[in-house]
């Protein structure tokens, strides 16, 4: 199986062969080859995985961010201190809670799921409840400051994920081993880049993320690698589909997705928000 930037997809177990083969993202619907002699006994996540197996967790996963997203956004702006002007005078400490609650517990549940490569409803579903804490929290205090933004923000990354989704699925664009390893290296790059501008920023020093046009052109940059990051993801769902795996598997499929979603999000979120300031 070819390689991919996401690492929930990174050293997935083989499909079985016996499942025969299958269709998936970029191939004709309408019906699935035949297996060969009837199984016996297999249970519905033991059937080969299929688009419709990915789509249905996907959404399940996305609406469970979704939910909890907005309802955490919503208290989040009841909870900011304000003055007679209605002007955001602070973050309250329940929302710098949610904040960073949601995001550990993302990442321990994303490390969990990663590290195990094996697919858990459960667990795809608490990584999308919390994320959807955290990304809430945040959205929160970006709507207060700039009203609307947020929702600027999911249509920009729905656009984003439908044109991408067009793109593979007409082969506008082919996933080849090059384009993988370039995909791979940019993310790599782009995470490098934004781990040395963390630790500067303590001393004062900022420059990918201050609003200035540097920090603009950069943005710009890492939300065209999140883009086509999720070439791979289809790619990778797509072989999943194609090798046979059981149908449980679309839950690990589902969850690299959301990783994606959550980053592409996040990064247009900040750059709305540098076309904000005055």
């Amino acid at each position: 199986m070819r390689s991919s930037s996401n690492p929930a997809f990174r050293n997935l177990p083989r499909g079985a062969a016996q499942y025969g083969p299958n269709v998936g993202f970029n191939q004709p619907q309408g019906g699935v080859p035949g297996y060969g002699p009837p199984q016996t006994s297999a249970g519905a996540d033991d059937r080969p995985m299929t688009v419709d197996d990915v789509v249905i967790k996907t959404a399940l996963s996305l609406g469970t961010a979704l939910v909890t997203g907005v309802l955490t956004a919503i208290w989040a702006i009841s909870q900011l201190p304000v003055d007679a002007a209605g002007r955001i005078t602070g973050i309250s400490g329940g929302v710098i809670g949610a904040l960073v609650g949601g995001m550990i517990v993302g990442l321990v549940i994303s490390l969990v799921i990663i590290f195990k490569q094996k697919p858990s409803g459960p667990l795809t579903l608490a990584y999308s409840a919390a994320e959807g804490v955290f990304l809430g929290a945040i959205s929160g205090l970006f709507e207060a400051l700039y009203p609307g933004i947020a929702l600027q923000a999911i249509i920009g990354t729905a656009g984003v994920f439908i044109a991408m989704l067009v793109v593979y699925k007409t082969g506008a664009i082919k996933v080849t081993p090059k384009l993988t390893k370039w995909i791979i290296g940019a993310v790599a790059g782009a995470a490098i880049l934004m781990l040395v501008n963390l630790v500067t920023s303590f001393f004062g020093f900022n420059p990918l993320r201050d609003g200035s046009p540097i920090a603009i052109i950069f943005s710009l940059l890492v939300i065209g690698v999140a883009a086509f990051s999720f070439l791979l993801d289809f790619d990778q769902a797509d072989r999943m589909i194609r090798e046979g795996m059981p149908s449980k598997w679309a839950w690990f499929a589902a969850f690299g997705l959301m990783t994606t979603l959550v980053w592409l999000y996040l990064e247009i979120l900040r750059l709305l928000s540098y076309f904000q300031n005055d």
